[in-house]
């Protein structure tokens, strides 16, 4: 319940479409009754021969002439509550969405790396959509209901009380299947919607690595997979059927039963003449209109607790705490000349191992910072602390002198460049790909970028050049080209800090020379950190910094690094000496 509660409070605005809604609930309501009233009327005034044949042809075409009246309104009325409440409850869907795909966006790298991507999928669309279905038809519903219950209820009272009182003898126990059912079905209807998602997260990582599915030949399995998964779906979606299969029977026996009973003890009053037909007839269609509310309560208890289910899960997304926070006296990071500072910086994932200690070094305006070890040494976790895709667990990362985590992100992460090991394009053309962090930029400045990073000459020999579209994640490129559009990219946005996370690693020889040489253009009055595996790209930076298991072991150029002994000869060695083996 907190949790639909706090649902209707995505309702605040929309407020008065709520309350068009339910006052179109009570007009059709008022307008149901008039059906059973003028019903009573015909009946015992035409058939009690009170009338003459002309009057009562008379009276039963001004009734007739009525209902038409009424059921035209009655037709409004019922349009205007489920437009009104539809729209109401989209606005609420397109709120809470754009909510939940705001607070994805501004997410940590942390928090991703833990995440499934077809489970955030599944809370952004299937489970947003019971949301929205809950503040729609369920909320307005079910006070419909309520509203039908009391006015039909009032009306049944004002026929005949002693009648009335005997008619809902069985309402008691319906509410109490009702309650049971609710209890039942709330954690049926929750592992329900986590099992949707698990299916959904497993059919989303087998898409994207189909390449590796059908290099590795392994269909089979990911479909034993999901198939297992579509089969925990089924089979959690049949329990919440059989709890409904019972349940709902059970709620329509107890309301069947009242009108039993008033077919029973009415025409009973009827042959003793201490209740006309009319009444009778008027009174049996009034508790079916009873009837019918007390029904539905049974599906939208239904709704809302698989809206329940929903709303915890898409809350639970929306209050996950981001590691990466603004602080509210952030400042706006002036353009930067680019000294950079690492002081005592120590770094862990939420507390488990470190996994760098004790990092000191200065980068000066300009500079070229290259960063070797082995895999898993730290490397990427050091170059990612600068634009606060994690922050420091301990000590200091300043910019210029500013702290980095004392600015905005925006200003921040504006004036740094980045070239991830892993390279990720859009489903969109070459062009707005090059352009993503300028999309203003002109076709001159996309293609001076394209050509830095040794890019034009392939795109020129696509279909459509600059125009091309590549497919999802850029599988219409190789890994070379993916990783030169990737660096035109970062280019393009003229950052004065450039980060390149072994953005050579994917290309051949000839593709690294023409890339480095375009970079060492590029490098000049900007500071760059440069990780590579290979130490051919990085033995003219100004600095190498070697780490070894989370701390600097060694620094220094290139020239100073080969003359000691340690971890960069080590690393220099295994590279030159396989090459020497080959060549002989």
């Amino acid at each position: 319940m907190q949790d639909l509660i706090r649902l209707l409070t995505y309702a605040r605005s929309q407020w008065w479409r709520l309350l068009v809604g339910f006052g179109g609930a009570i007009v059709e309501m008022i307008l149901a009754l008039m059906v059973p009233l003028y019903t009573k009327q015909v009946i015992d005034r035409i058939g009690s021969g009170e009338l003459t044949l002309g009057a009562a042809y008379a009276f039963l075409n001004v009734v007739a002439f009525a209902l038409l009246i009424t059921g035209l309104i009655r037709s409004i009325s019922i349009f205007v509550q489920i437009f009104i409440t539809e729209k109401a409850s989209q606005e609420v869907a397109f709120s809470l969405r754009n909510d939940l795909y705001d607070k994805l966006q501004r997410q940590s790298f942390a928090f991703y790396s833990t995440s499934a991507t077809g489970e955030l999928m599944s809370r952004l669309t299937s489970d947003v959509e019971m949301c929205r279905e809950a503040t729609g038809f369920g909320f307005s519903s079910l006070l419909g209901n309520i509203v039908w219950l009391t006015g039909v209820t009032g009306y049944l009272l004002y026929l005949d009380w002693r009648y009335t009182l005997i008619s809902l003898s069985m309402l008691p126990f319906l509410f109490t299947v009702a309650v049971r059912y609710t209890k039942k079905v709330e954690p049926l209807y929750t592992d329900v919607q986590e099992q949707r998602a698990q299916m959904t997260a497993v059919a989303q990582e087998n898409f994207s690595g189909v390449r590796v599915v059908r290099a590795f030949s392994q269909e089979e399995r990911e479909i034993h997979e999901f198939h297992g998964e579509n089969q925990e779906l089924c089979n959690k979606t049949l329990q919440s059927a059989r709890a409904n299969a019972f349940y709902h029977p059970a709620m329509d026996f107890f309301a069947n039963l009242g009108t039993v009973i008033v077919l029973w003890y009415g025409g009973r009053e009827v042959i003793l003449g201490r209740l006309t037909l009319g009444s009778m007839i008027a009174f049996h269609g009034a508790l079916w209109m009873l009837i019918w509310p007390v029904r539905m309560m049974g599906y939208i208890l239904g709704v809302m607790q698989r809206s329940a289910a929903s709303s915890k899960r898409v809350f639970e997304l929306l209050d996950w705490p981001s590691t990466i926070v603004e602080k509210p006296d952030a400042i706006h990071l002036p353009p930067v000349k680019g000294k950079i500072e690492f002081k005592d910086v120590s770094f862990s994932y939420e507390g488990d191992q470190q996994v760098l200690e004790g990092i000191d070094f200065i980068a000066e305006p300009g500079e070229v910072i290259a960063v070797v070890g082995s895999t898993g040494s730290g490397k990427s976790t050091l170059v990612h602390l600068l634009p606060r895709f994690y922050d420091v667990s301990s000590g200091q990362v300043t910019i210029d002198g500013h702290d980095v985590r004392d600015v905005t992100l925006e200003s921040l992460r504006s004036q740094i460049g980045v070239v991830l090991q892993e390279n990720f394009l859009f489903s969109t053309t070459i062009r707005e790909n090059i352009a993503y962090g300028r999309p203003t930029a002109s076709q001159a400045e996309v293609e001076a970028a394209a050509r830095a990073a040794a890019a034009h000459d392939f795109i020129m020999q696509l279909p459509n050049g600059y125009e091309t579209i590549v497919g999802e994640r850029g599988v219409g490129l190789s890994g070379g080209q993916r990783q030169r559009v990737a660096i035109a990219r970062a280019l393009l946005a003229d950052p004065r800090i450039l980060i390149l996370d072994d953005s050579t690693s994917s290309v051949d020889l000839e593709t690294e020379r023409e890339i480095q040489d375009a970079l060492n253009h590029l490098m000049e009055n900007r500071t760059t950190f440069v990780i590579a595996q290979r130490l051919s790209t990085v033995q003219q930076a100004d600095k190498i910094l070697v780490i070894d298991d989370g701390s600097i072991a060694q620094q220094g150029t290139h020239g100073q690094l080969v003359q000691e002994s340690g971890a960069y000869r080590q690393i220099l060695q295994s590279q030159i000496l396989p090459a020497s083996y080959a060549a002989s």
